[in-house]
């Protein structure tokens, strides 16, 4: 138990940056869907999912095998050999992205002749993704060498900045262009905000939020020693391709939905919908899965460092199963959480009605982010054995599901098709990495109690879906009175498990 406090030591150090820092910045949708309507942030759900894929293109697995090869072999030498290596991919592919813009923008269905601003949104973003790819490393070293705090003051405040960016740029800019106050500075914001191109103010406060982050880190970028050793970063890569792989697809496979969204819906499918507006409302309606996406976001980050350290202890397999115990009991709680509570979430989260249309997808999304959680608990057998292979049937698997569950749901069931084919997809992946675990590195996991604790939160969910009482306030209050009996029913039934590890 003194191991498992440690672990949960750790991911919290690392939950402040992203999980408080990330809820702070997820505070933004409510900015979002206040000033813009589901098409104007189409664009914005568009490229920020492609960041996501070109992030895991610079780092090319990069993270995972200094974490590998850090302790084995000279720190500094494998560090400085990754850090120069991934810093040449990101220049190269960020200098392609801002020499061709319109190319791009084309490409992803945004034609400047269609939407003049798109090219500079290009450019904006490539810096972005340049800039998060650059400190990927730098960070790497900071979870190995236990240095938590500053790792978390520096991603907080790079979120503090871009929240307040948005607020000046969204909120008190667009006020003032409108005359409601601050009427003197009226002609200098004019100057800058005009509501056609508000949108972009997204993508500049982020971009203004990583140079000051690039700023707080670069003390890193001064010691760097560049070095290149082709037999030992042939060593490297070995390692490091399956996980590439792995992490592409895995991230296409969570960001398929929202590529094939526009494509595979029916026109007229949602009445006086146009398919863009779709995309927004699943778009920023899957943010409310945030709670879960980031428990298990913090979790990583504290856990790659942590299984590798237990990899040859005799007990690892009891410390793992346990690990997975509790993560499984705290992500199932945040499940019922959220969604018995979907309305409130909704209401404080999404301020035009037009965008709680989607609420449904929520739940849904939860589960699939709970199991794609327990897959990643899951995988550390084929890490650790150096198996990694197994990593990229894995997740090439999950992105076929993915893929063909899309293609076959999404005319029949709209966004919701999206929401239910990666939940099928996460599953699999789930289900698979478990029995292929249990013949490669066995690992003692208290099935039951899993399975107790899921048909719990989905018998509840369930149930308060029927539910609805006629006042608002005797709504919450009996909800939270369940969450409240639930958390209750999970300390009695766990209390005498406690006691044998304390």
């Amino acid at each position: 138990m003194s191991v498992l406090k440690k672990l949960a030591s750790e991911t919290a150090v690392y939950g402040l940056s992203s999980i408080l820092g990330r809820l702070i910045y997820y505070l933004l949708v409510i900015v979002h869907t206040g000033v813009f309507r589901p098409n104007e942030l189409a664009i914005t759900v568009t490229l920020f999912s492609w960041a996501a894929v070109l992030q895991i293109i610079y780092t090319f697995g990069m993270e995972t095998t200094f974490f590998r090869y850090a302790k084995a072999e000279n720190k500094e030498s494998v560090y400085n050999q990754l850090f120069t290596a991934v810093l040449i991919v990101t220049l190269s592919f960020t200098l392609l992205f801002i020499s061709f813009p319109s190319f791009f923008a084309a490409l992803i269905g945004y034609p400047a002749a269609q939407f003049p601003e798109a090219p500079k949104y290009i450019v904006w973003m490539a810096l972005i993704i340049g800039i998060d790819a650059a400190v990927a490393i730098p960070y790497a070293r900071l979870r190995q060498d236990k240095q938590g705090k500053r790792f978390a003051i520096t991603k907080f405040l790079n979120i503090l900045i871009n929240v307040f960016l948005n607020l000046l740029f969204l909120w008190v800019f667009k006020d003032i262009y409108e005359g409601k106050y601050l009427s003197s500075l009226q002609p200098f914001v004019s100057k800058i905000y005009h509501p056609s191109r508000a949108v972009g103010f997204i993508f500049l406060a982020n971009l203004i939020a990583n140079i000051a982050m690039i700023m707080m880190m670069s003390s890193f970028f001064f010691r760097l020693k560049p070095s290149f050793n082709s037999e030992s970063f042939k060593k490297y890569w070995i390692y490091a391709f399956p996980i590439l792989i792995v992490g592409l697809a895995g991230t296409l496979n969570g960001l398929t939905d929202r590529f094939v969204l526009e494509s595979f819906l029916p026109e007229g499918f949602y009445p006086n919908r146009t398919s863009k507006e779709a995309l927004g409302i699943y778009g920023n309606c899957l943010k409310l899965a945030i709670f879960m996406n980031l428990a298990v976001q913090a979790f990583k980050y504290a856990a790659d460092p942590f299984f590798f350290s237990k990899a040859e202890d005799k007990n690892a397999p009891k410390t793992f199963a346990l690990v997975m115990k509790w993560f499984i009991i705290v992500c199932v709680i945040i499940w019922v959480g959220v969604s018995i509570n979907l309305d409130l979430f909704g209401k404080l989260f999404l301020k035009k009605d037009i965008y709680r249309e989607g609420l449904a997808i929520v739940p849904i999304l939860l589960l699939a982010n709970l199991f794609l959680g327990i897959y990643y608990n899951l995988s550390f057998w084929y890490k650790i054995t150096d198996k990694t292979k197994y990593g990229t049937y894995l997740t090439i698997l999950g992105a076929i599901v993915t893929i063909v569950a899309n293609i076959i749901l999404i005319p029949k069931m709209g966004y919701m098709g999206c929401a239910w084919a990666f939940l099928i997809s996460t599953a699999t992946m789930m289900i698979t990495c478990y029995f292929l675990g249990e013949k490669h590195y066995p690992v003692p996991y208290d099935i039951k109690s899993a399975l107790g604790y899921l048909a719990a939160g989905t018998f509840l969910i369930l149930i308060f879906e029927q539910i609805n009482f006629s006042n608002y306030w005797a709504n919450i209050l009996i909800q939270n009175f369940v969450i409240v009996l639930f958390l209750a029913g999970i300390y009695i039934i766990e209390l005498k498990i406690l006691k044998i590890h304390k």
